[in-house]
């Protein structure tokens, strides 16, 4: 093992031993984000340290049995413990050069995920919703929780735009690369000539701030609307300017809710979704700006790159960054985006290790 190589995964774990003494201080208990931010760094470089200690026990083993070779009667025991040690470090030395690549420190966070219907009218709109359902049920798999923050629904039952919040674990790690543009080529249901249609939706998948504070908000910089909420939702929508809309007036980032039971809520969900919105566009200005960025091979999640291809007449999907093809599209719409997004993480990983190497 290289000793750069070492000497970083040596101050990761003394780093735990730290993050450990600072997750039993009284102090650190009582602050909510830092007793929250702190834990997510553990559960981050706990399982490398594990590793480490791991590959220092066969390391040691290692180096006892290369000094028992020089003993004739313990020659051929030694060298089967040598062969049988060395490719076991190879292994671990592997794993954690891969666990020392650069880790988005976004990865843990909750999402703010974003659906809108693009070109194509009403079958666009459709296919929103069928790719909210496809989220939903993925995340159904993971054990995660979606929550609607809000939604815009069209006349034949899609929706013009929907937002929700994902809540669970690494669901950005997981998530980010399904920002883009999802296109479909399909009959829709209200075409009579049988003619296949195109038409798209835009995906933003953004890390949620933890605290609204953490971006800093104005509130002589923030314009707030009541407004009455539509579509359907009984007598105390329509009797009550429940709808809320939040517009931040230095940048015109705006977010409205809805969906929720009283105003207090629609305007603290808008406020949510703002500050959301507002550190992913400060994120992307700083990561524009940086030369030194890590760039991916899997694209950059501009909401305007194509990204993916849903072909409902062949039954496939094609994933246009990394020449993906599955011919399994009624699985993929259910919600079994493992193989896509393994393959996306695969590729990102295996350009980080080549610029690791190149380093």
């Amino acid at each position: 093992m290289k000793a750069t190589f070492r000497q970083k995964l040596e101050r990761l774990a003394f780093r735990l031993e730290e993050v450990d003494a600072l997750l039993s201080s009284a102090e650190i208990v009582r602050d909510r984000d830092a007793f929250r931010r702190i834990s997510r760094e553990r559960a981050e470089i706990e399982p490398t340290v594990t590793t480490f200690a791991a590959y220092r026990k066969i390391e040691a083993g290692l180096k006892e049995a290369e000094s028992l070779r020089e003993d004739p009667d313990m020659r051929e025991l030694a060298e089967a413990e040598i062969t049988a040690a060395e490719e076991k470090i190879a292994v671990l030395e592997r794993e954690l050069q891969r666990a020392l690549l650069p880790r988005d420190p976004d990865d843990a966070r909750n999402v703010l995920l974003e659906i809108r219907a693009g070109t194509g009218g009403d079958e666009s709109a459709l296919f929103a919703a069928d790719l909210f359902r496809m989220y939903n049920r993925f995340a159904e798999r993971a054990r995660w929780q979606v929550e609607i923050l809000s939604a815009n629904a069209s006349e034949l039952g899609g929706y013009k735009e929907i937002i929700c919040r994902v809540v669970g674990a690494d669901v950005y790690g997981r998530l980010k690369f399904e920002s883009g543009a999802h296109r479909v080529q399909r009959v829709p249901e209200t075409e009579t000539q049988g003619r296949i249609h195109t038409s798209a939706c835009t995906v933003a998948v953004m890390p949620e701030a933890d605290e609204i504070a953490e971006v800093q908000l104005n509130p002589a910089e923030l314009r707030i609307d009541t407004f009455r909420a539509s579509g359907a939702g009984g007598q105390h929508i329509n009797k009550t300017d429940s709808a809320v809309r939040v517009t931040h007036l230095p940048t015109g980032i705006v977010a409205e809710c809805q969906d929720g039971r009283s105003q207090h809520q629609n305007k603290a969900s808008a406020l949510k979704v703002l500050a959301t919105r507002i550190r992913d566009t400060q994120t992307r200005e700083k990561q524009a700006k940086e030369a030194a960025t890590r760039k991916s091979l899997v694209g950059s999640g501009d909401r305007s790159e194509r990204i993916r291809t849903y072909n409902f007449p062949q039954g496939r999907v094609t994933d246009h960054r990394v020449n993906l093809t599955l011919y399994k599209l009624s699985a993929i719409m259910d919600g079994d985006l493992e193989e896509i997004i393994h393959t996306l993480a695969a590729e990102e990983q295996m350009a980080q290790l080549a610029a690791l190497a190149e380093s």
